[in-house]
């Protein structure tokens, strides 16, 4: 939920590739299947990266444009919005309808059926940007990383994609893996002791179908789940 790459690799296909940095307590051991949807669940109930068989999926990352001051309790979830979601027909469906006062900021990456979107909720509005789904993005949370790590880790992102011929799924694991520098606060694998990188989650998306891979970094295993689309 910290570090997201978007990378198209067709027409209607893409890889977009998550690390999460949070407290090593909070990491699933696999993907959940409920209904529709599949996601690693976190043991709030929610999640932070989420498919579904209509052809959508959900990023999200914990803040919006800057640090803000955590303020509990908070009215929801960011993790049950993710799922949550999936209950309107489109992205500006949710935009419009659903009553975000009170939930603490974040960032939510969403494809929808070949459309690419930001949103983006601080403490006071909803910011919605459609983005070019042939467009490489990165995106860093904002409690986490301050403007000047955030434009260090661009840079290396940036570096790393223009020294690539292709992307692969095997490619971009290893740059959210190895990538940039090997830096403890604000490397892409992090870790300031009680927070760390505890997972990188991966989503492939084509015309027919998302398939999920999860590593899970603490205990050293991956899973896999795929869902066609309906």
């Amino acid at each position: 939920m910290c570090t997201v790459t978007y990378i198209p690799t067709g027409k209607e296909s893409f890889i977009l590739t998550s690390n999460r940095d949070e407290s090593p307590l909070r990491s699933p051991e696999n993907i959940s299947q409920e209904k529709d949807l599949i996601f690693p669940r976190d043991i709030k109930g929610g999640s932070w990266i989420c498919a579904s068989k209509q052809n959508k999926l959900v990023c999200l990352l914990n803040g919006a444009f800057q640090k803000h001051r955590h303020q509990p309790p908070y009215p929801k979830s960011r993790g049950i919005i993710v799922k949550e979601f999936f209950d309107f027909d489109s992205t500006l469906d949710f935009y419009k309808e659903y009553n975000l006062d009170g939930i603490e900021p974040f960032t939510m990456v969403v494809w929808d059926n070949g459309s690419l979107y930001q949103l983006r909720r601080d403490e006071q509005k909803t910011y919605l940007t459609p983005l070019d789904t042939q467009s490489t993005y990165l995106w860093s949370s904002a409690p986490l990383y301050d403007f000047p790590a955030k434009r260090k880790r661009q840079k290396w992102f940036d570096d790393w994609k223009n020294n690539q011929t292709q992307f692969t799924q095997e490619i971009i694991l290893d740059f959210h893996k190895n990538g940039g520098e090997k830096d403890d606060h604000i490397g892409f694998v992090m870790n300031r002791i009680f927070l760390r990188t505890v997972s990188i989650t991966q989503v492939t998306g084509t015309s027919k179908k998302m398939d999920m891979m999860y590593y899970d970094l603490i205990r050293e295993k991956t899973d896999q789940k795929e869902i066609p689309f309906q």
